[in-house]
């Protein structure tokens, strides 16, 4: 049987093979697990956490929810080998600061999401026209909100098939390459759009009266939209309720992208630095961090790391 240093060593041998650097997370996991083994415990559980956190020293609770966080995900390894291995739950450090699991729609979802849009009401038919072209967008390129929002028409060309983010996150300016067929549906929206307004549109993306849409207005008719699809409670007083968001369209992107690498062979380690500067993300650990996210893909990229590990001969 490996022991629990044995463990230790493959996983971050894995993990670094998807490409995260790791040196925080093995210095933590190491005094962790020396720790456990002074204990003589074989298997990782919520008591050997809370022991080590009181015989560690003084540190301040958002530190040790990061410790628990780096601890739970080397313990979801290890109850993927063992199940007598437990996780430990997030409760046992509250924090405020925790990153939501992403909602990964499925196909029919942003297909429902898509046409559902297109039968909101309006004065002029506008807001039927806007909102299925801006959430398809967000859909098939994993755009901010924000970024869509501000695109104005002399960004989004039309012959190049080429958004021009001005205002991307930071105020980092970015080039988005979208596909023909959505080019042909931004080329259908805008001049619908125009035709109904009766004049040309700076604003890309418009309301009902030709004002550029707002980020509450497209949050707002989203949870609309989710309500009457069932993927959030009904509400009342025009309430938004709790459930999948705008930006889990933007994660949906990502992750649909990245499994679609692994089930066709793509390497993974060469395409993400595309993935990175299409998404606007400052690091590559933000990309990276679907890998852990959403179990499907850590699942594949354990998967390929593993493989890679035995061509190599690691044991």
């Amino acid at each position: 049987m490996s022991t629990l240093s044995q463990e230790l060593d493959r996983y971050l041998a894995v993990r670094r093979g998807l490409g995260f650097e790791l040196r925080t997370d093995e210095r933590i996991l190491r005094r962790f697990i020396e720790y456990a083994e002074s204990k003589r415990v074989e298997y990782v559980n919520p008591e050997i956490f809370m022991g080590w956190h009181e015989s560690f020293g003084v540190a301040n609770q958002q530190t040790w929810a990061h410790r628990l966080g780096i601890v739970r995900i080397f313990a979801q390894w290890l109850h993927g080998i063992d199940p007598r291995h437990e996780v430990p739950s997030r409760d046992l450090i509250p924090t405020r600061q925790r990153r939501n699991r992403p909602y990964i729609y499925t196909p029919d979802e942003i297909r429902a999401i898509v046409e559902t849009a297109a039968t909101l009401p309006s004065i002029n038919g506008i807001r039927s026209l806007t909102y299925p072209a801006l959430f398809g967008l967000i859909a098939v390129t994993g755009l901010r909100i924000s970024e869509a929002l501000s695109l104005n028409s002399g960004d989004v060309d039309i012959e190049t098939g080429v958004l021009t983010l001005r205002k991307g996150k930071l105020g980092k300016a970015r080039l988005i390459p979208v596909s023909r067929c959505t080019t042909l549906q931004l080329a259908t929206y805008a001049k619908e759009r125009d035709r109904l307004l009766e004049r040309s549109s700076q604003p890309f993306f418009v309301a009902d009266h030709g004002e550029r849409v707002s980020d509450c207005g497209a949050r707002y008719n989203f949870a609309v939209i989710c309500q009457s699809l069932g993927l959030r409670e009904q509400q009342r007083f025009h309430k938004h309720g709790r459930g999948p968001r705008i930006h889990d369209l933007r994660h949906t992107f990502a992750v649909r992208t990245m499994l679609n690498w692994y089930r066709s062979g793509m390497d993974p380690a060469r395409e993400m630095i595309k993935l990175t500067t299409y998404l606007g993300h400052a690091n590559p650990e933000h990309t990276y961090w679907y890998i852990e996210a959403v179990p499907e893909l850590l699942a594949l990229a354990s998967a390929r790391a593993e493989h890679s590990l035995a061509l190599e001969g690691y044991s």
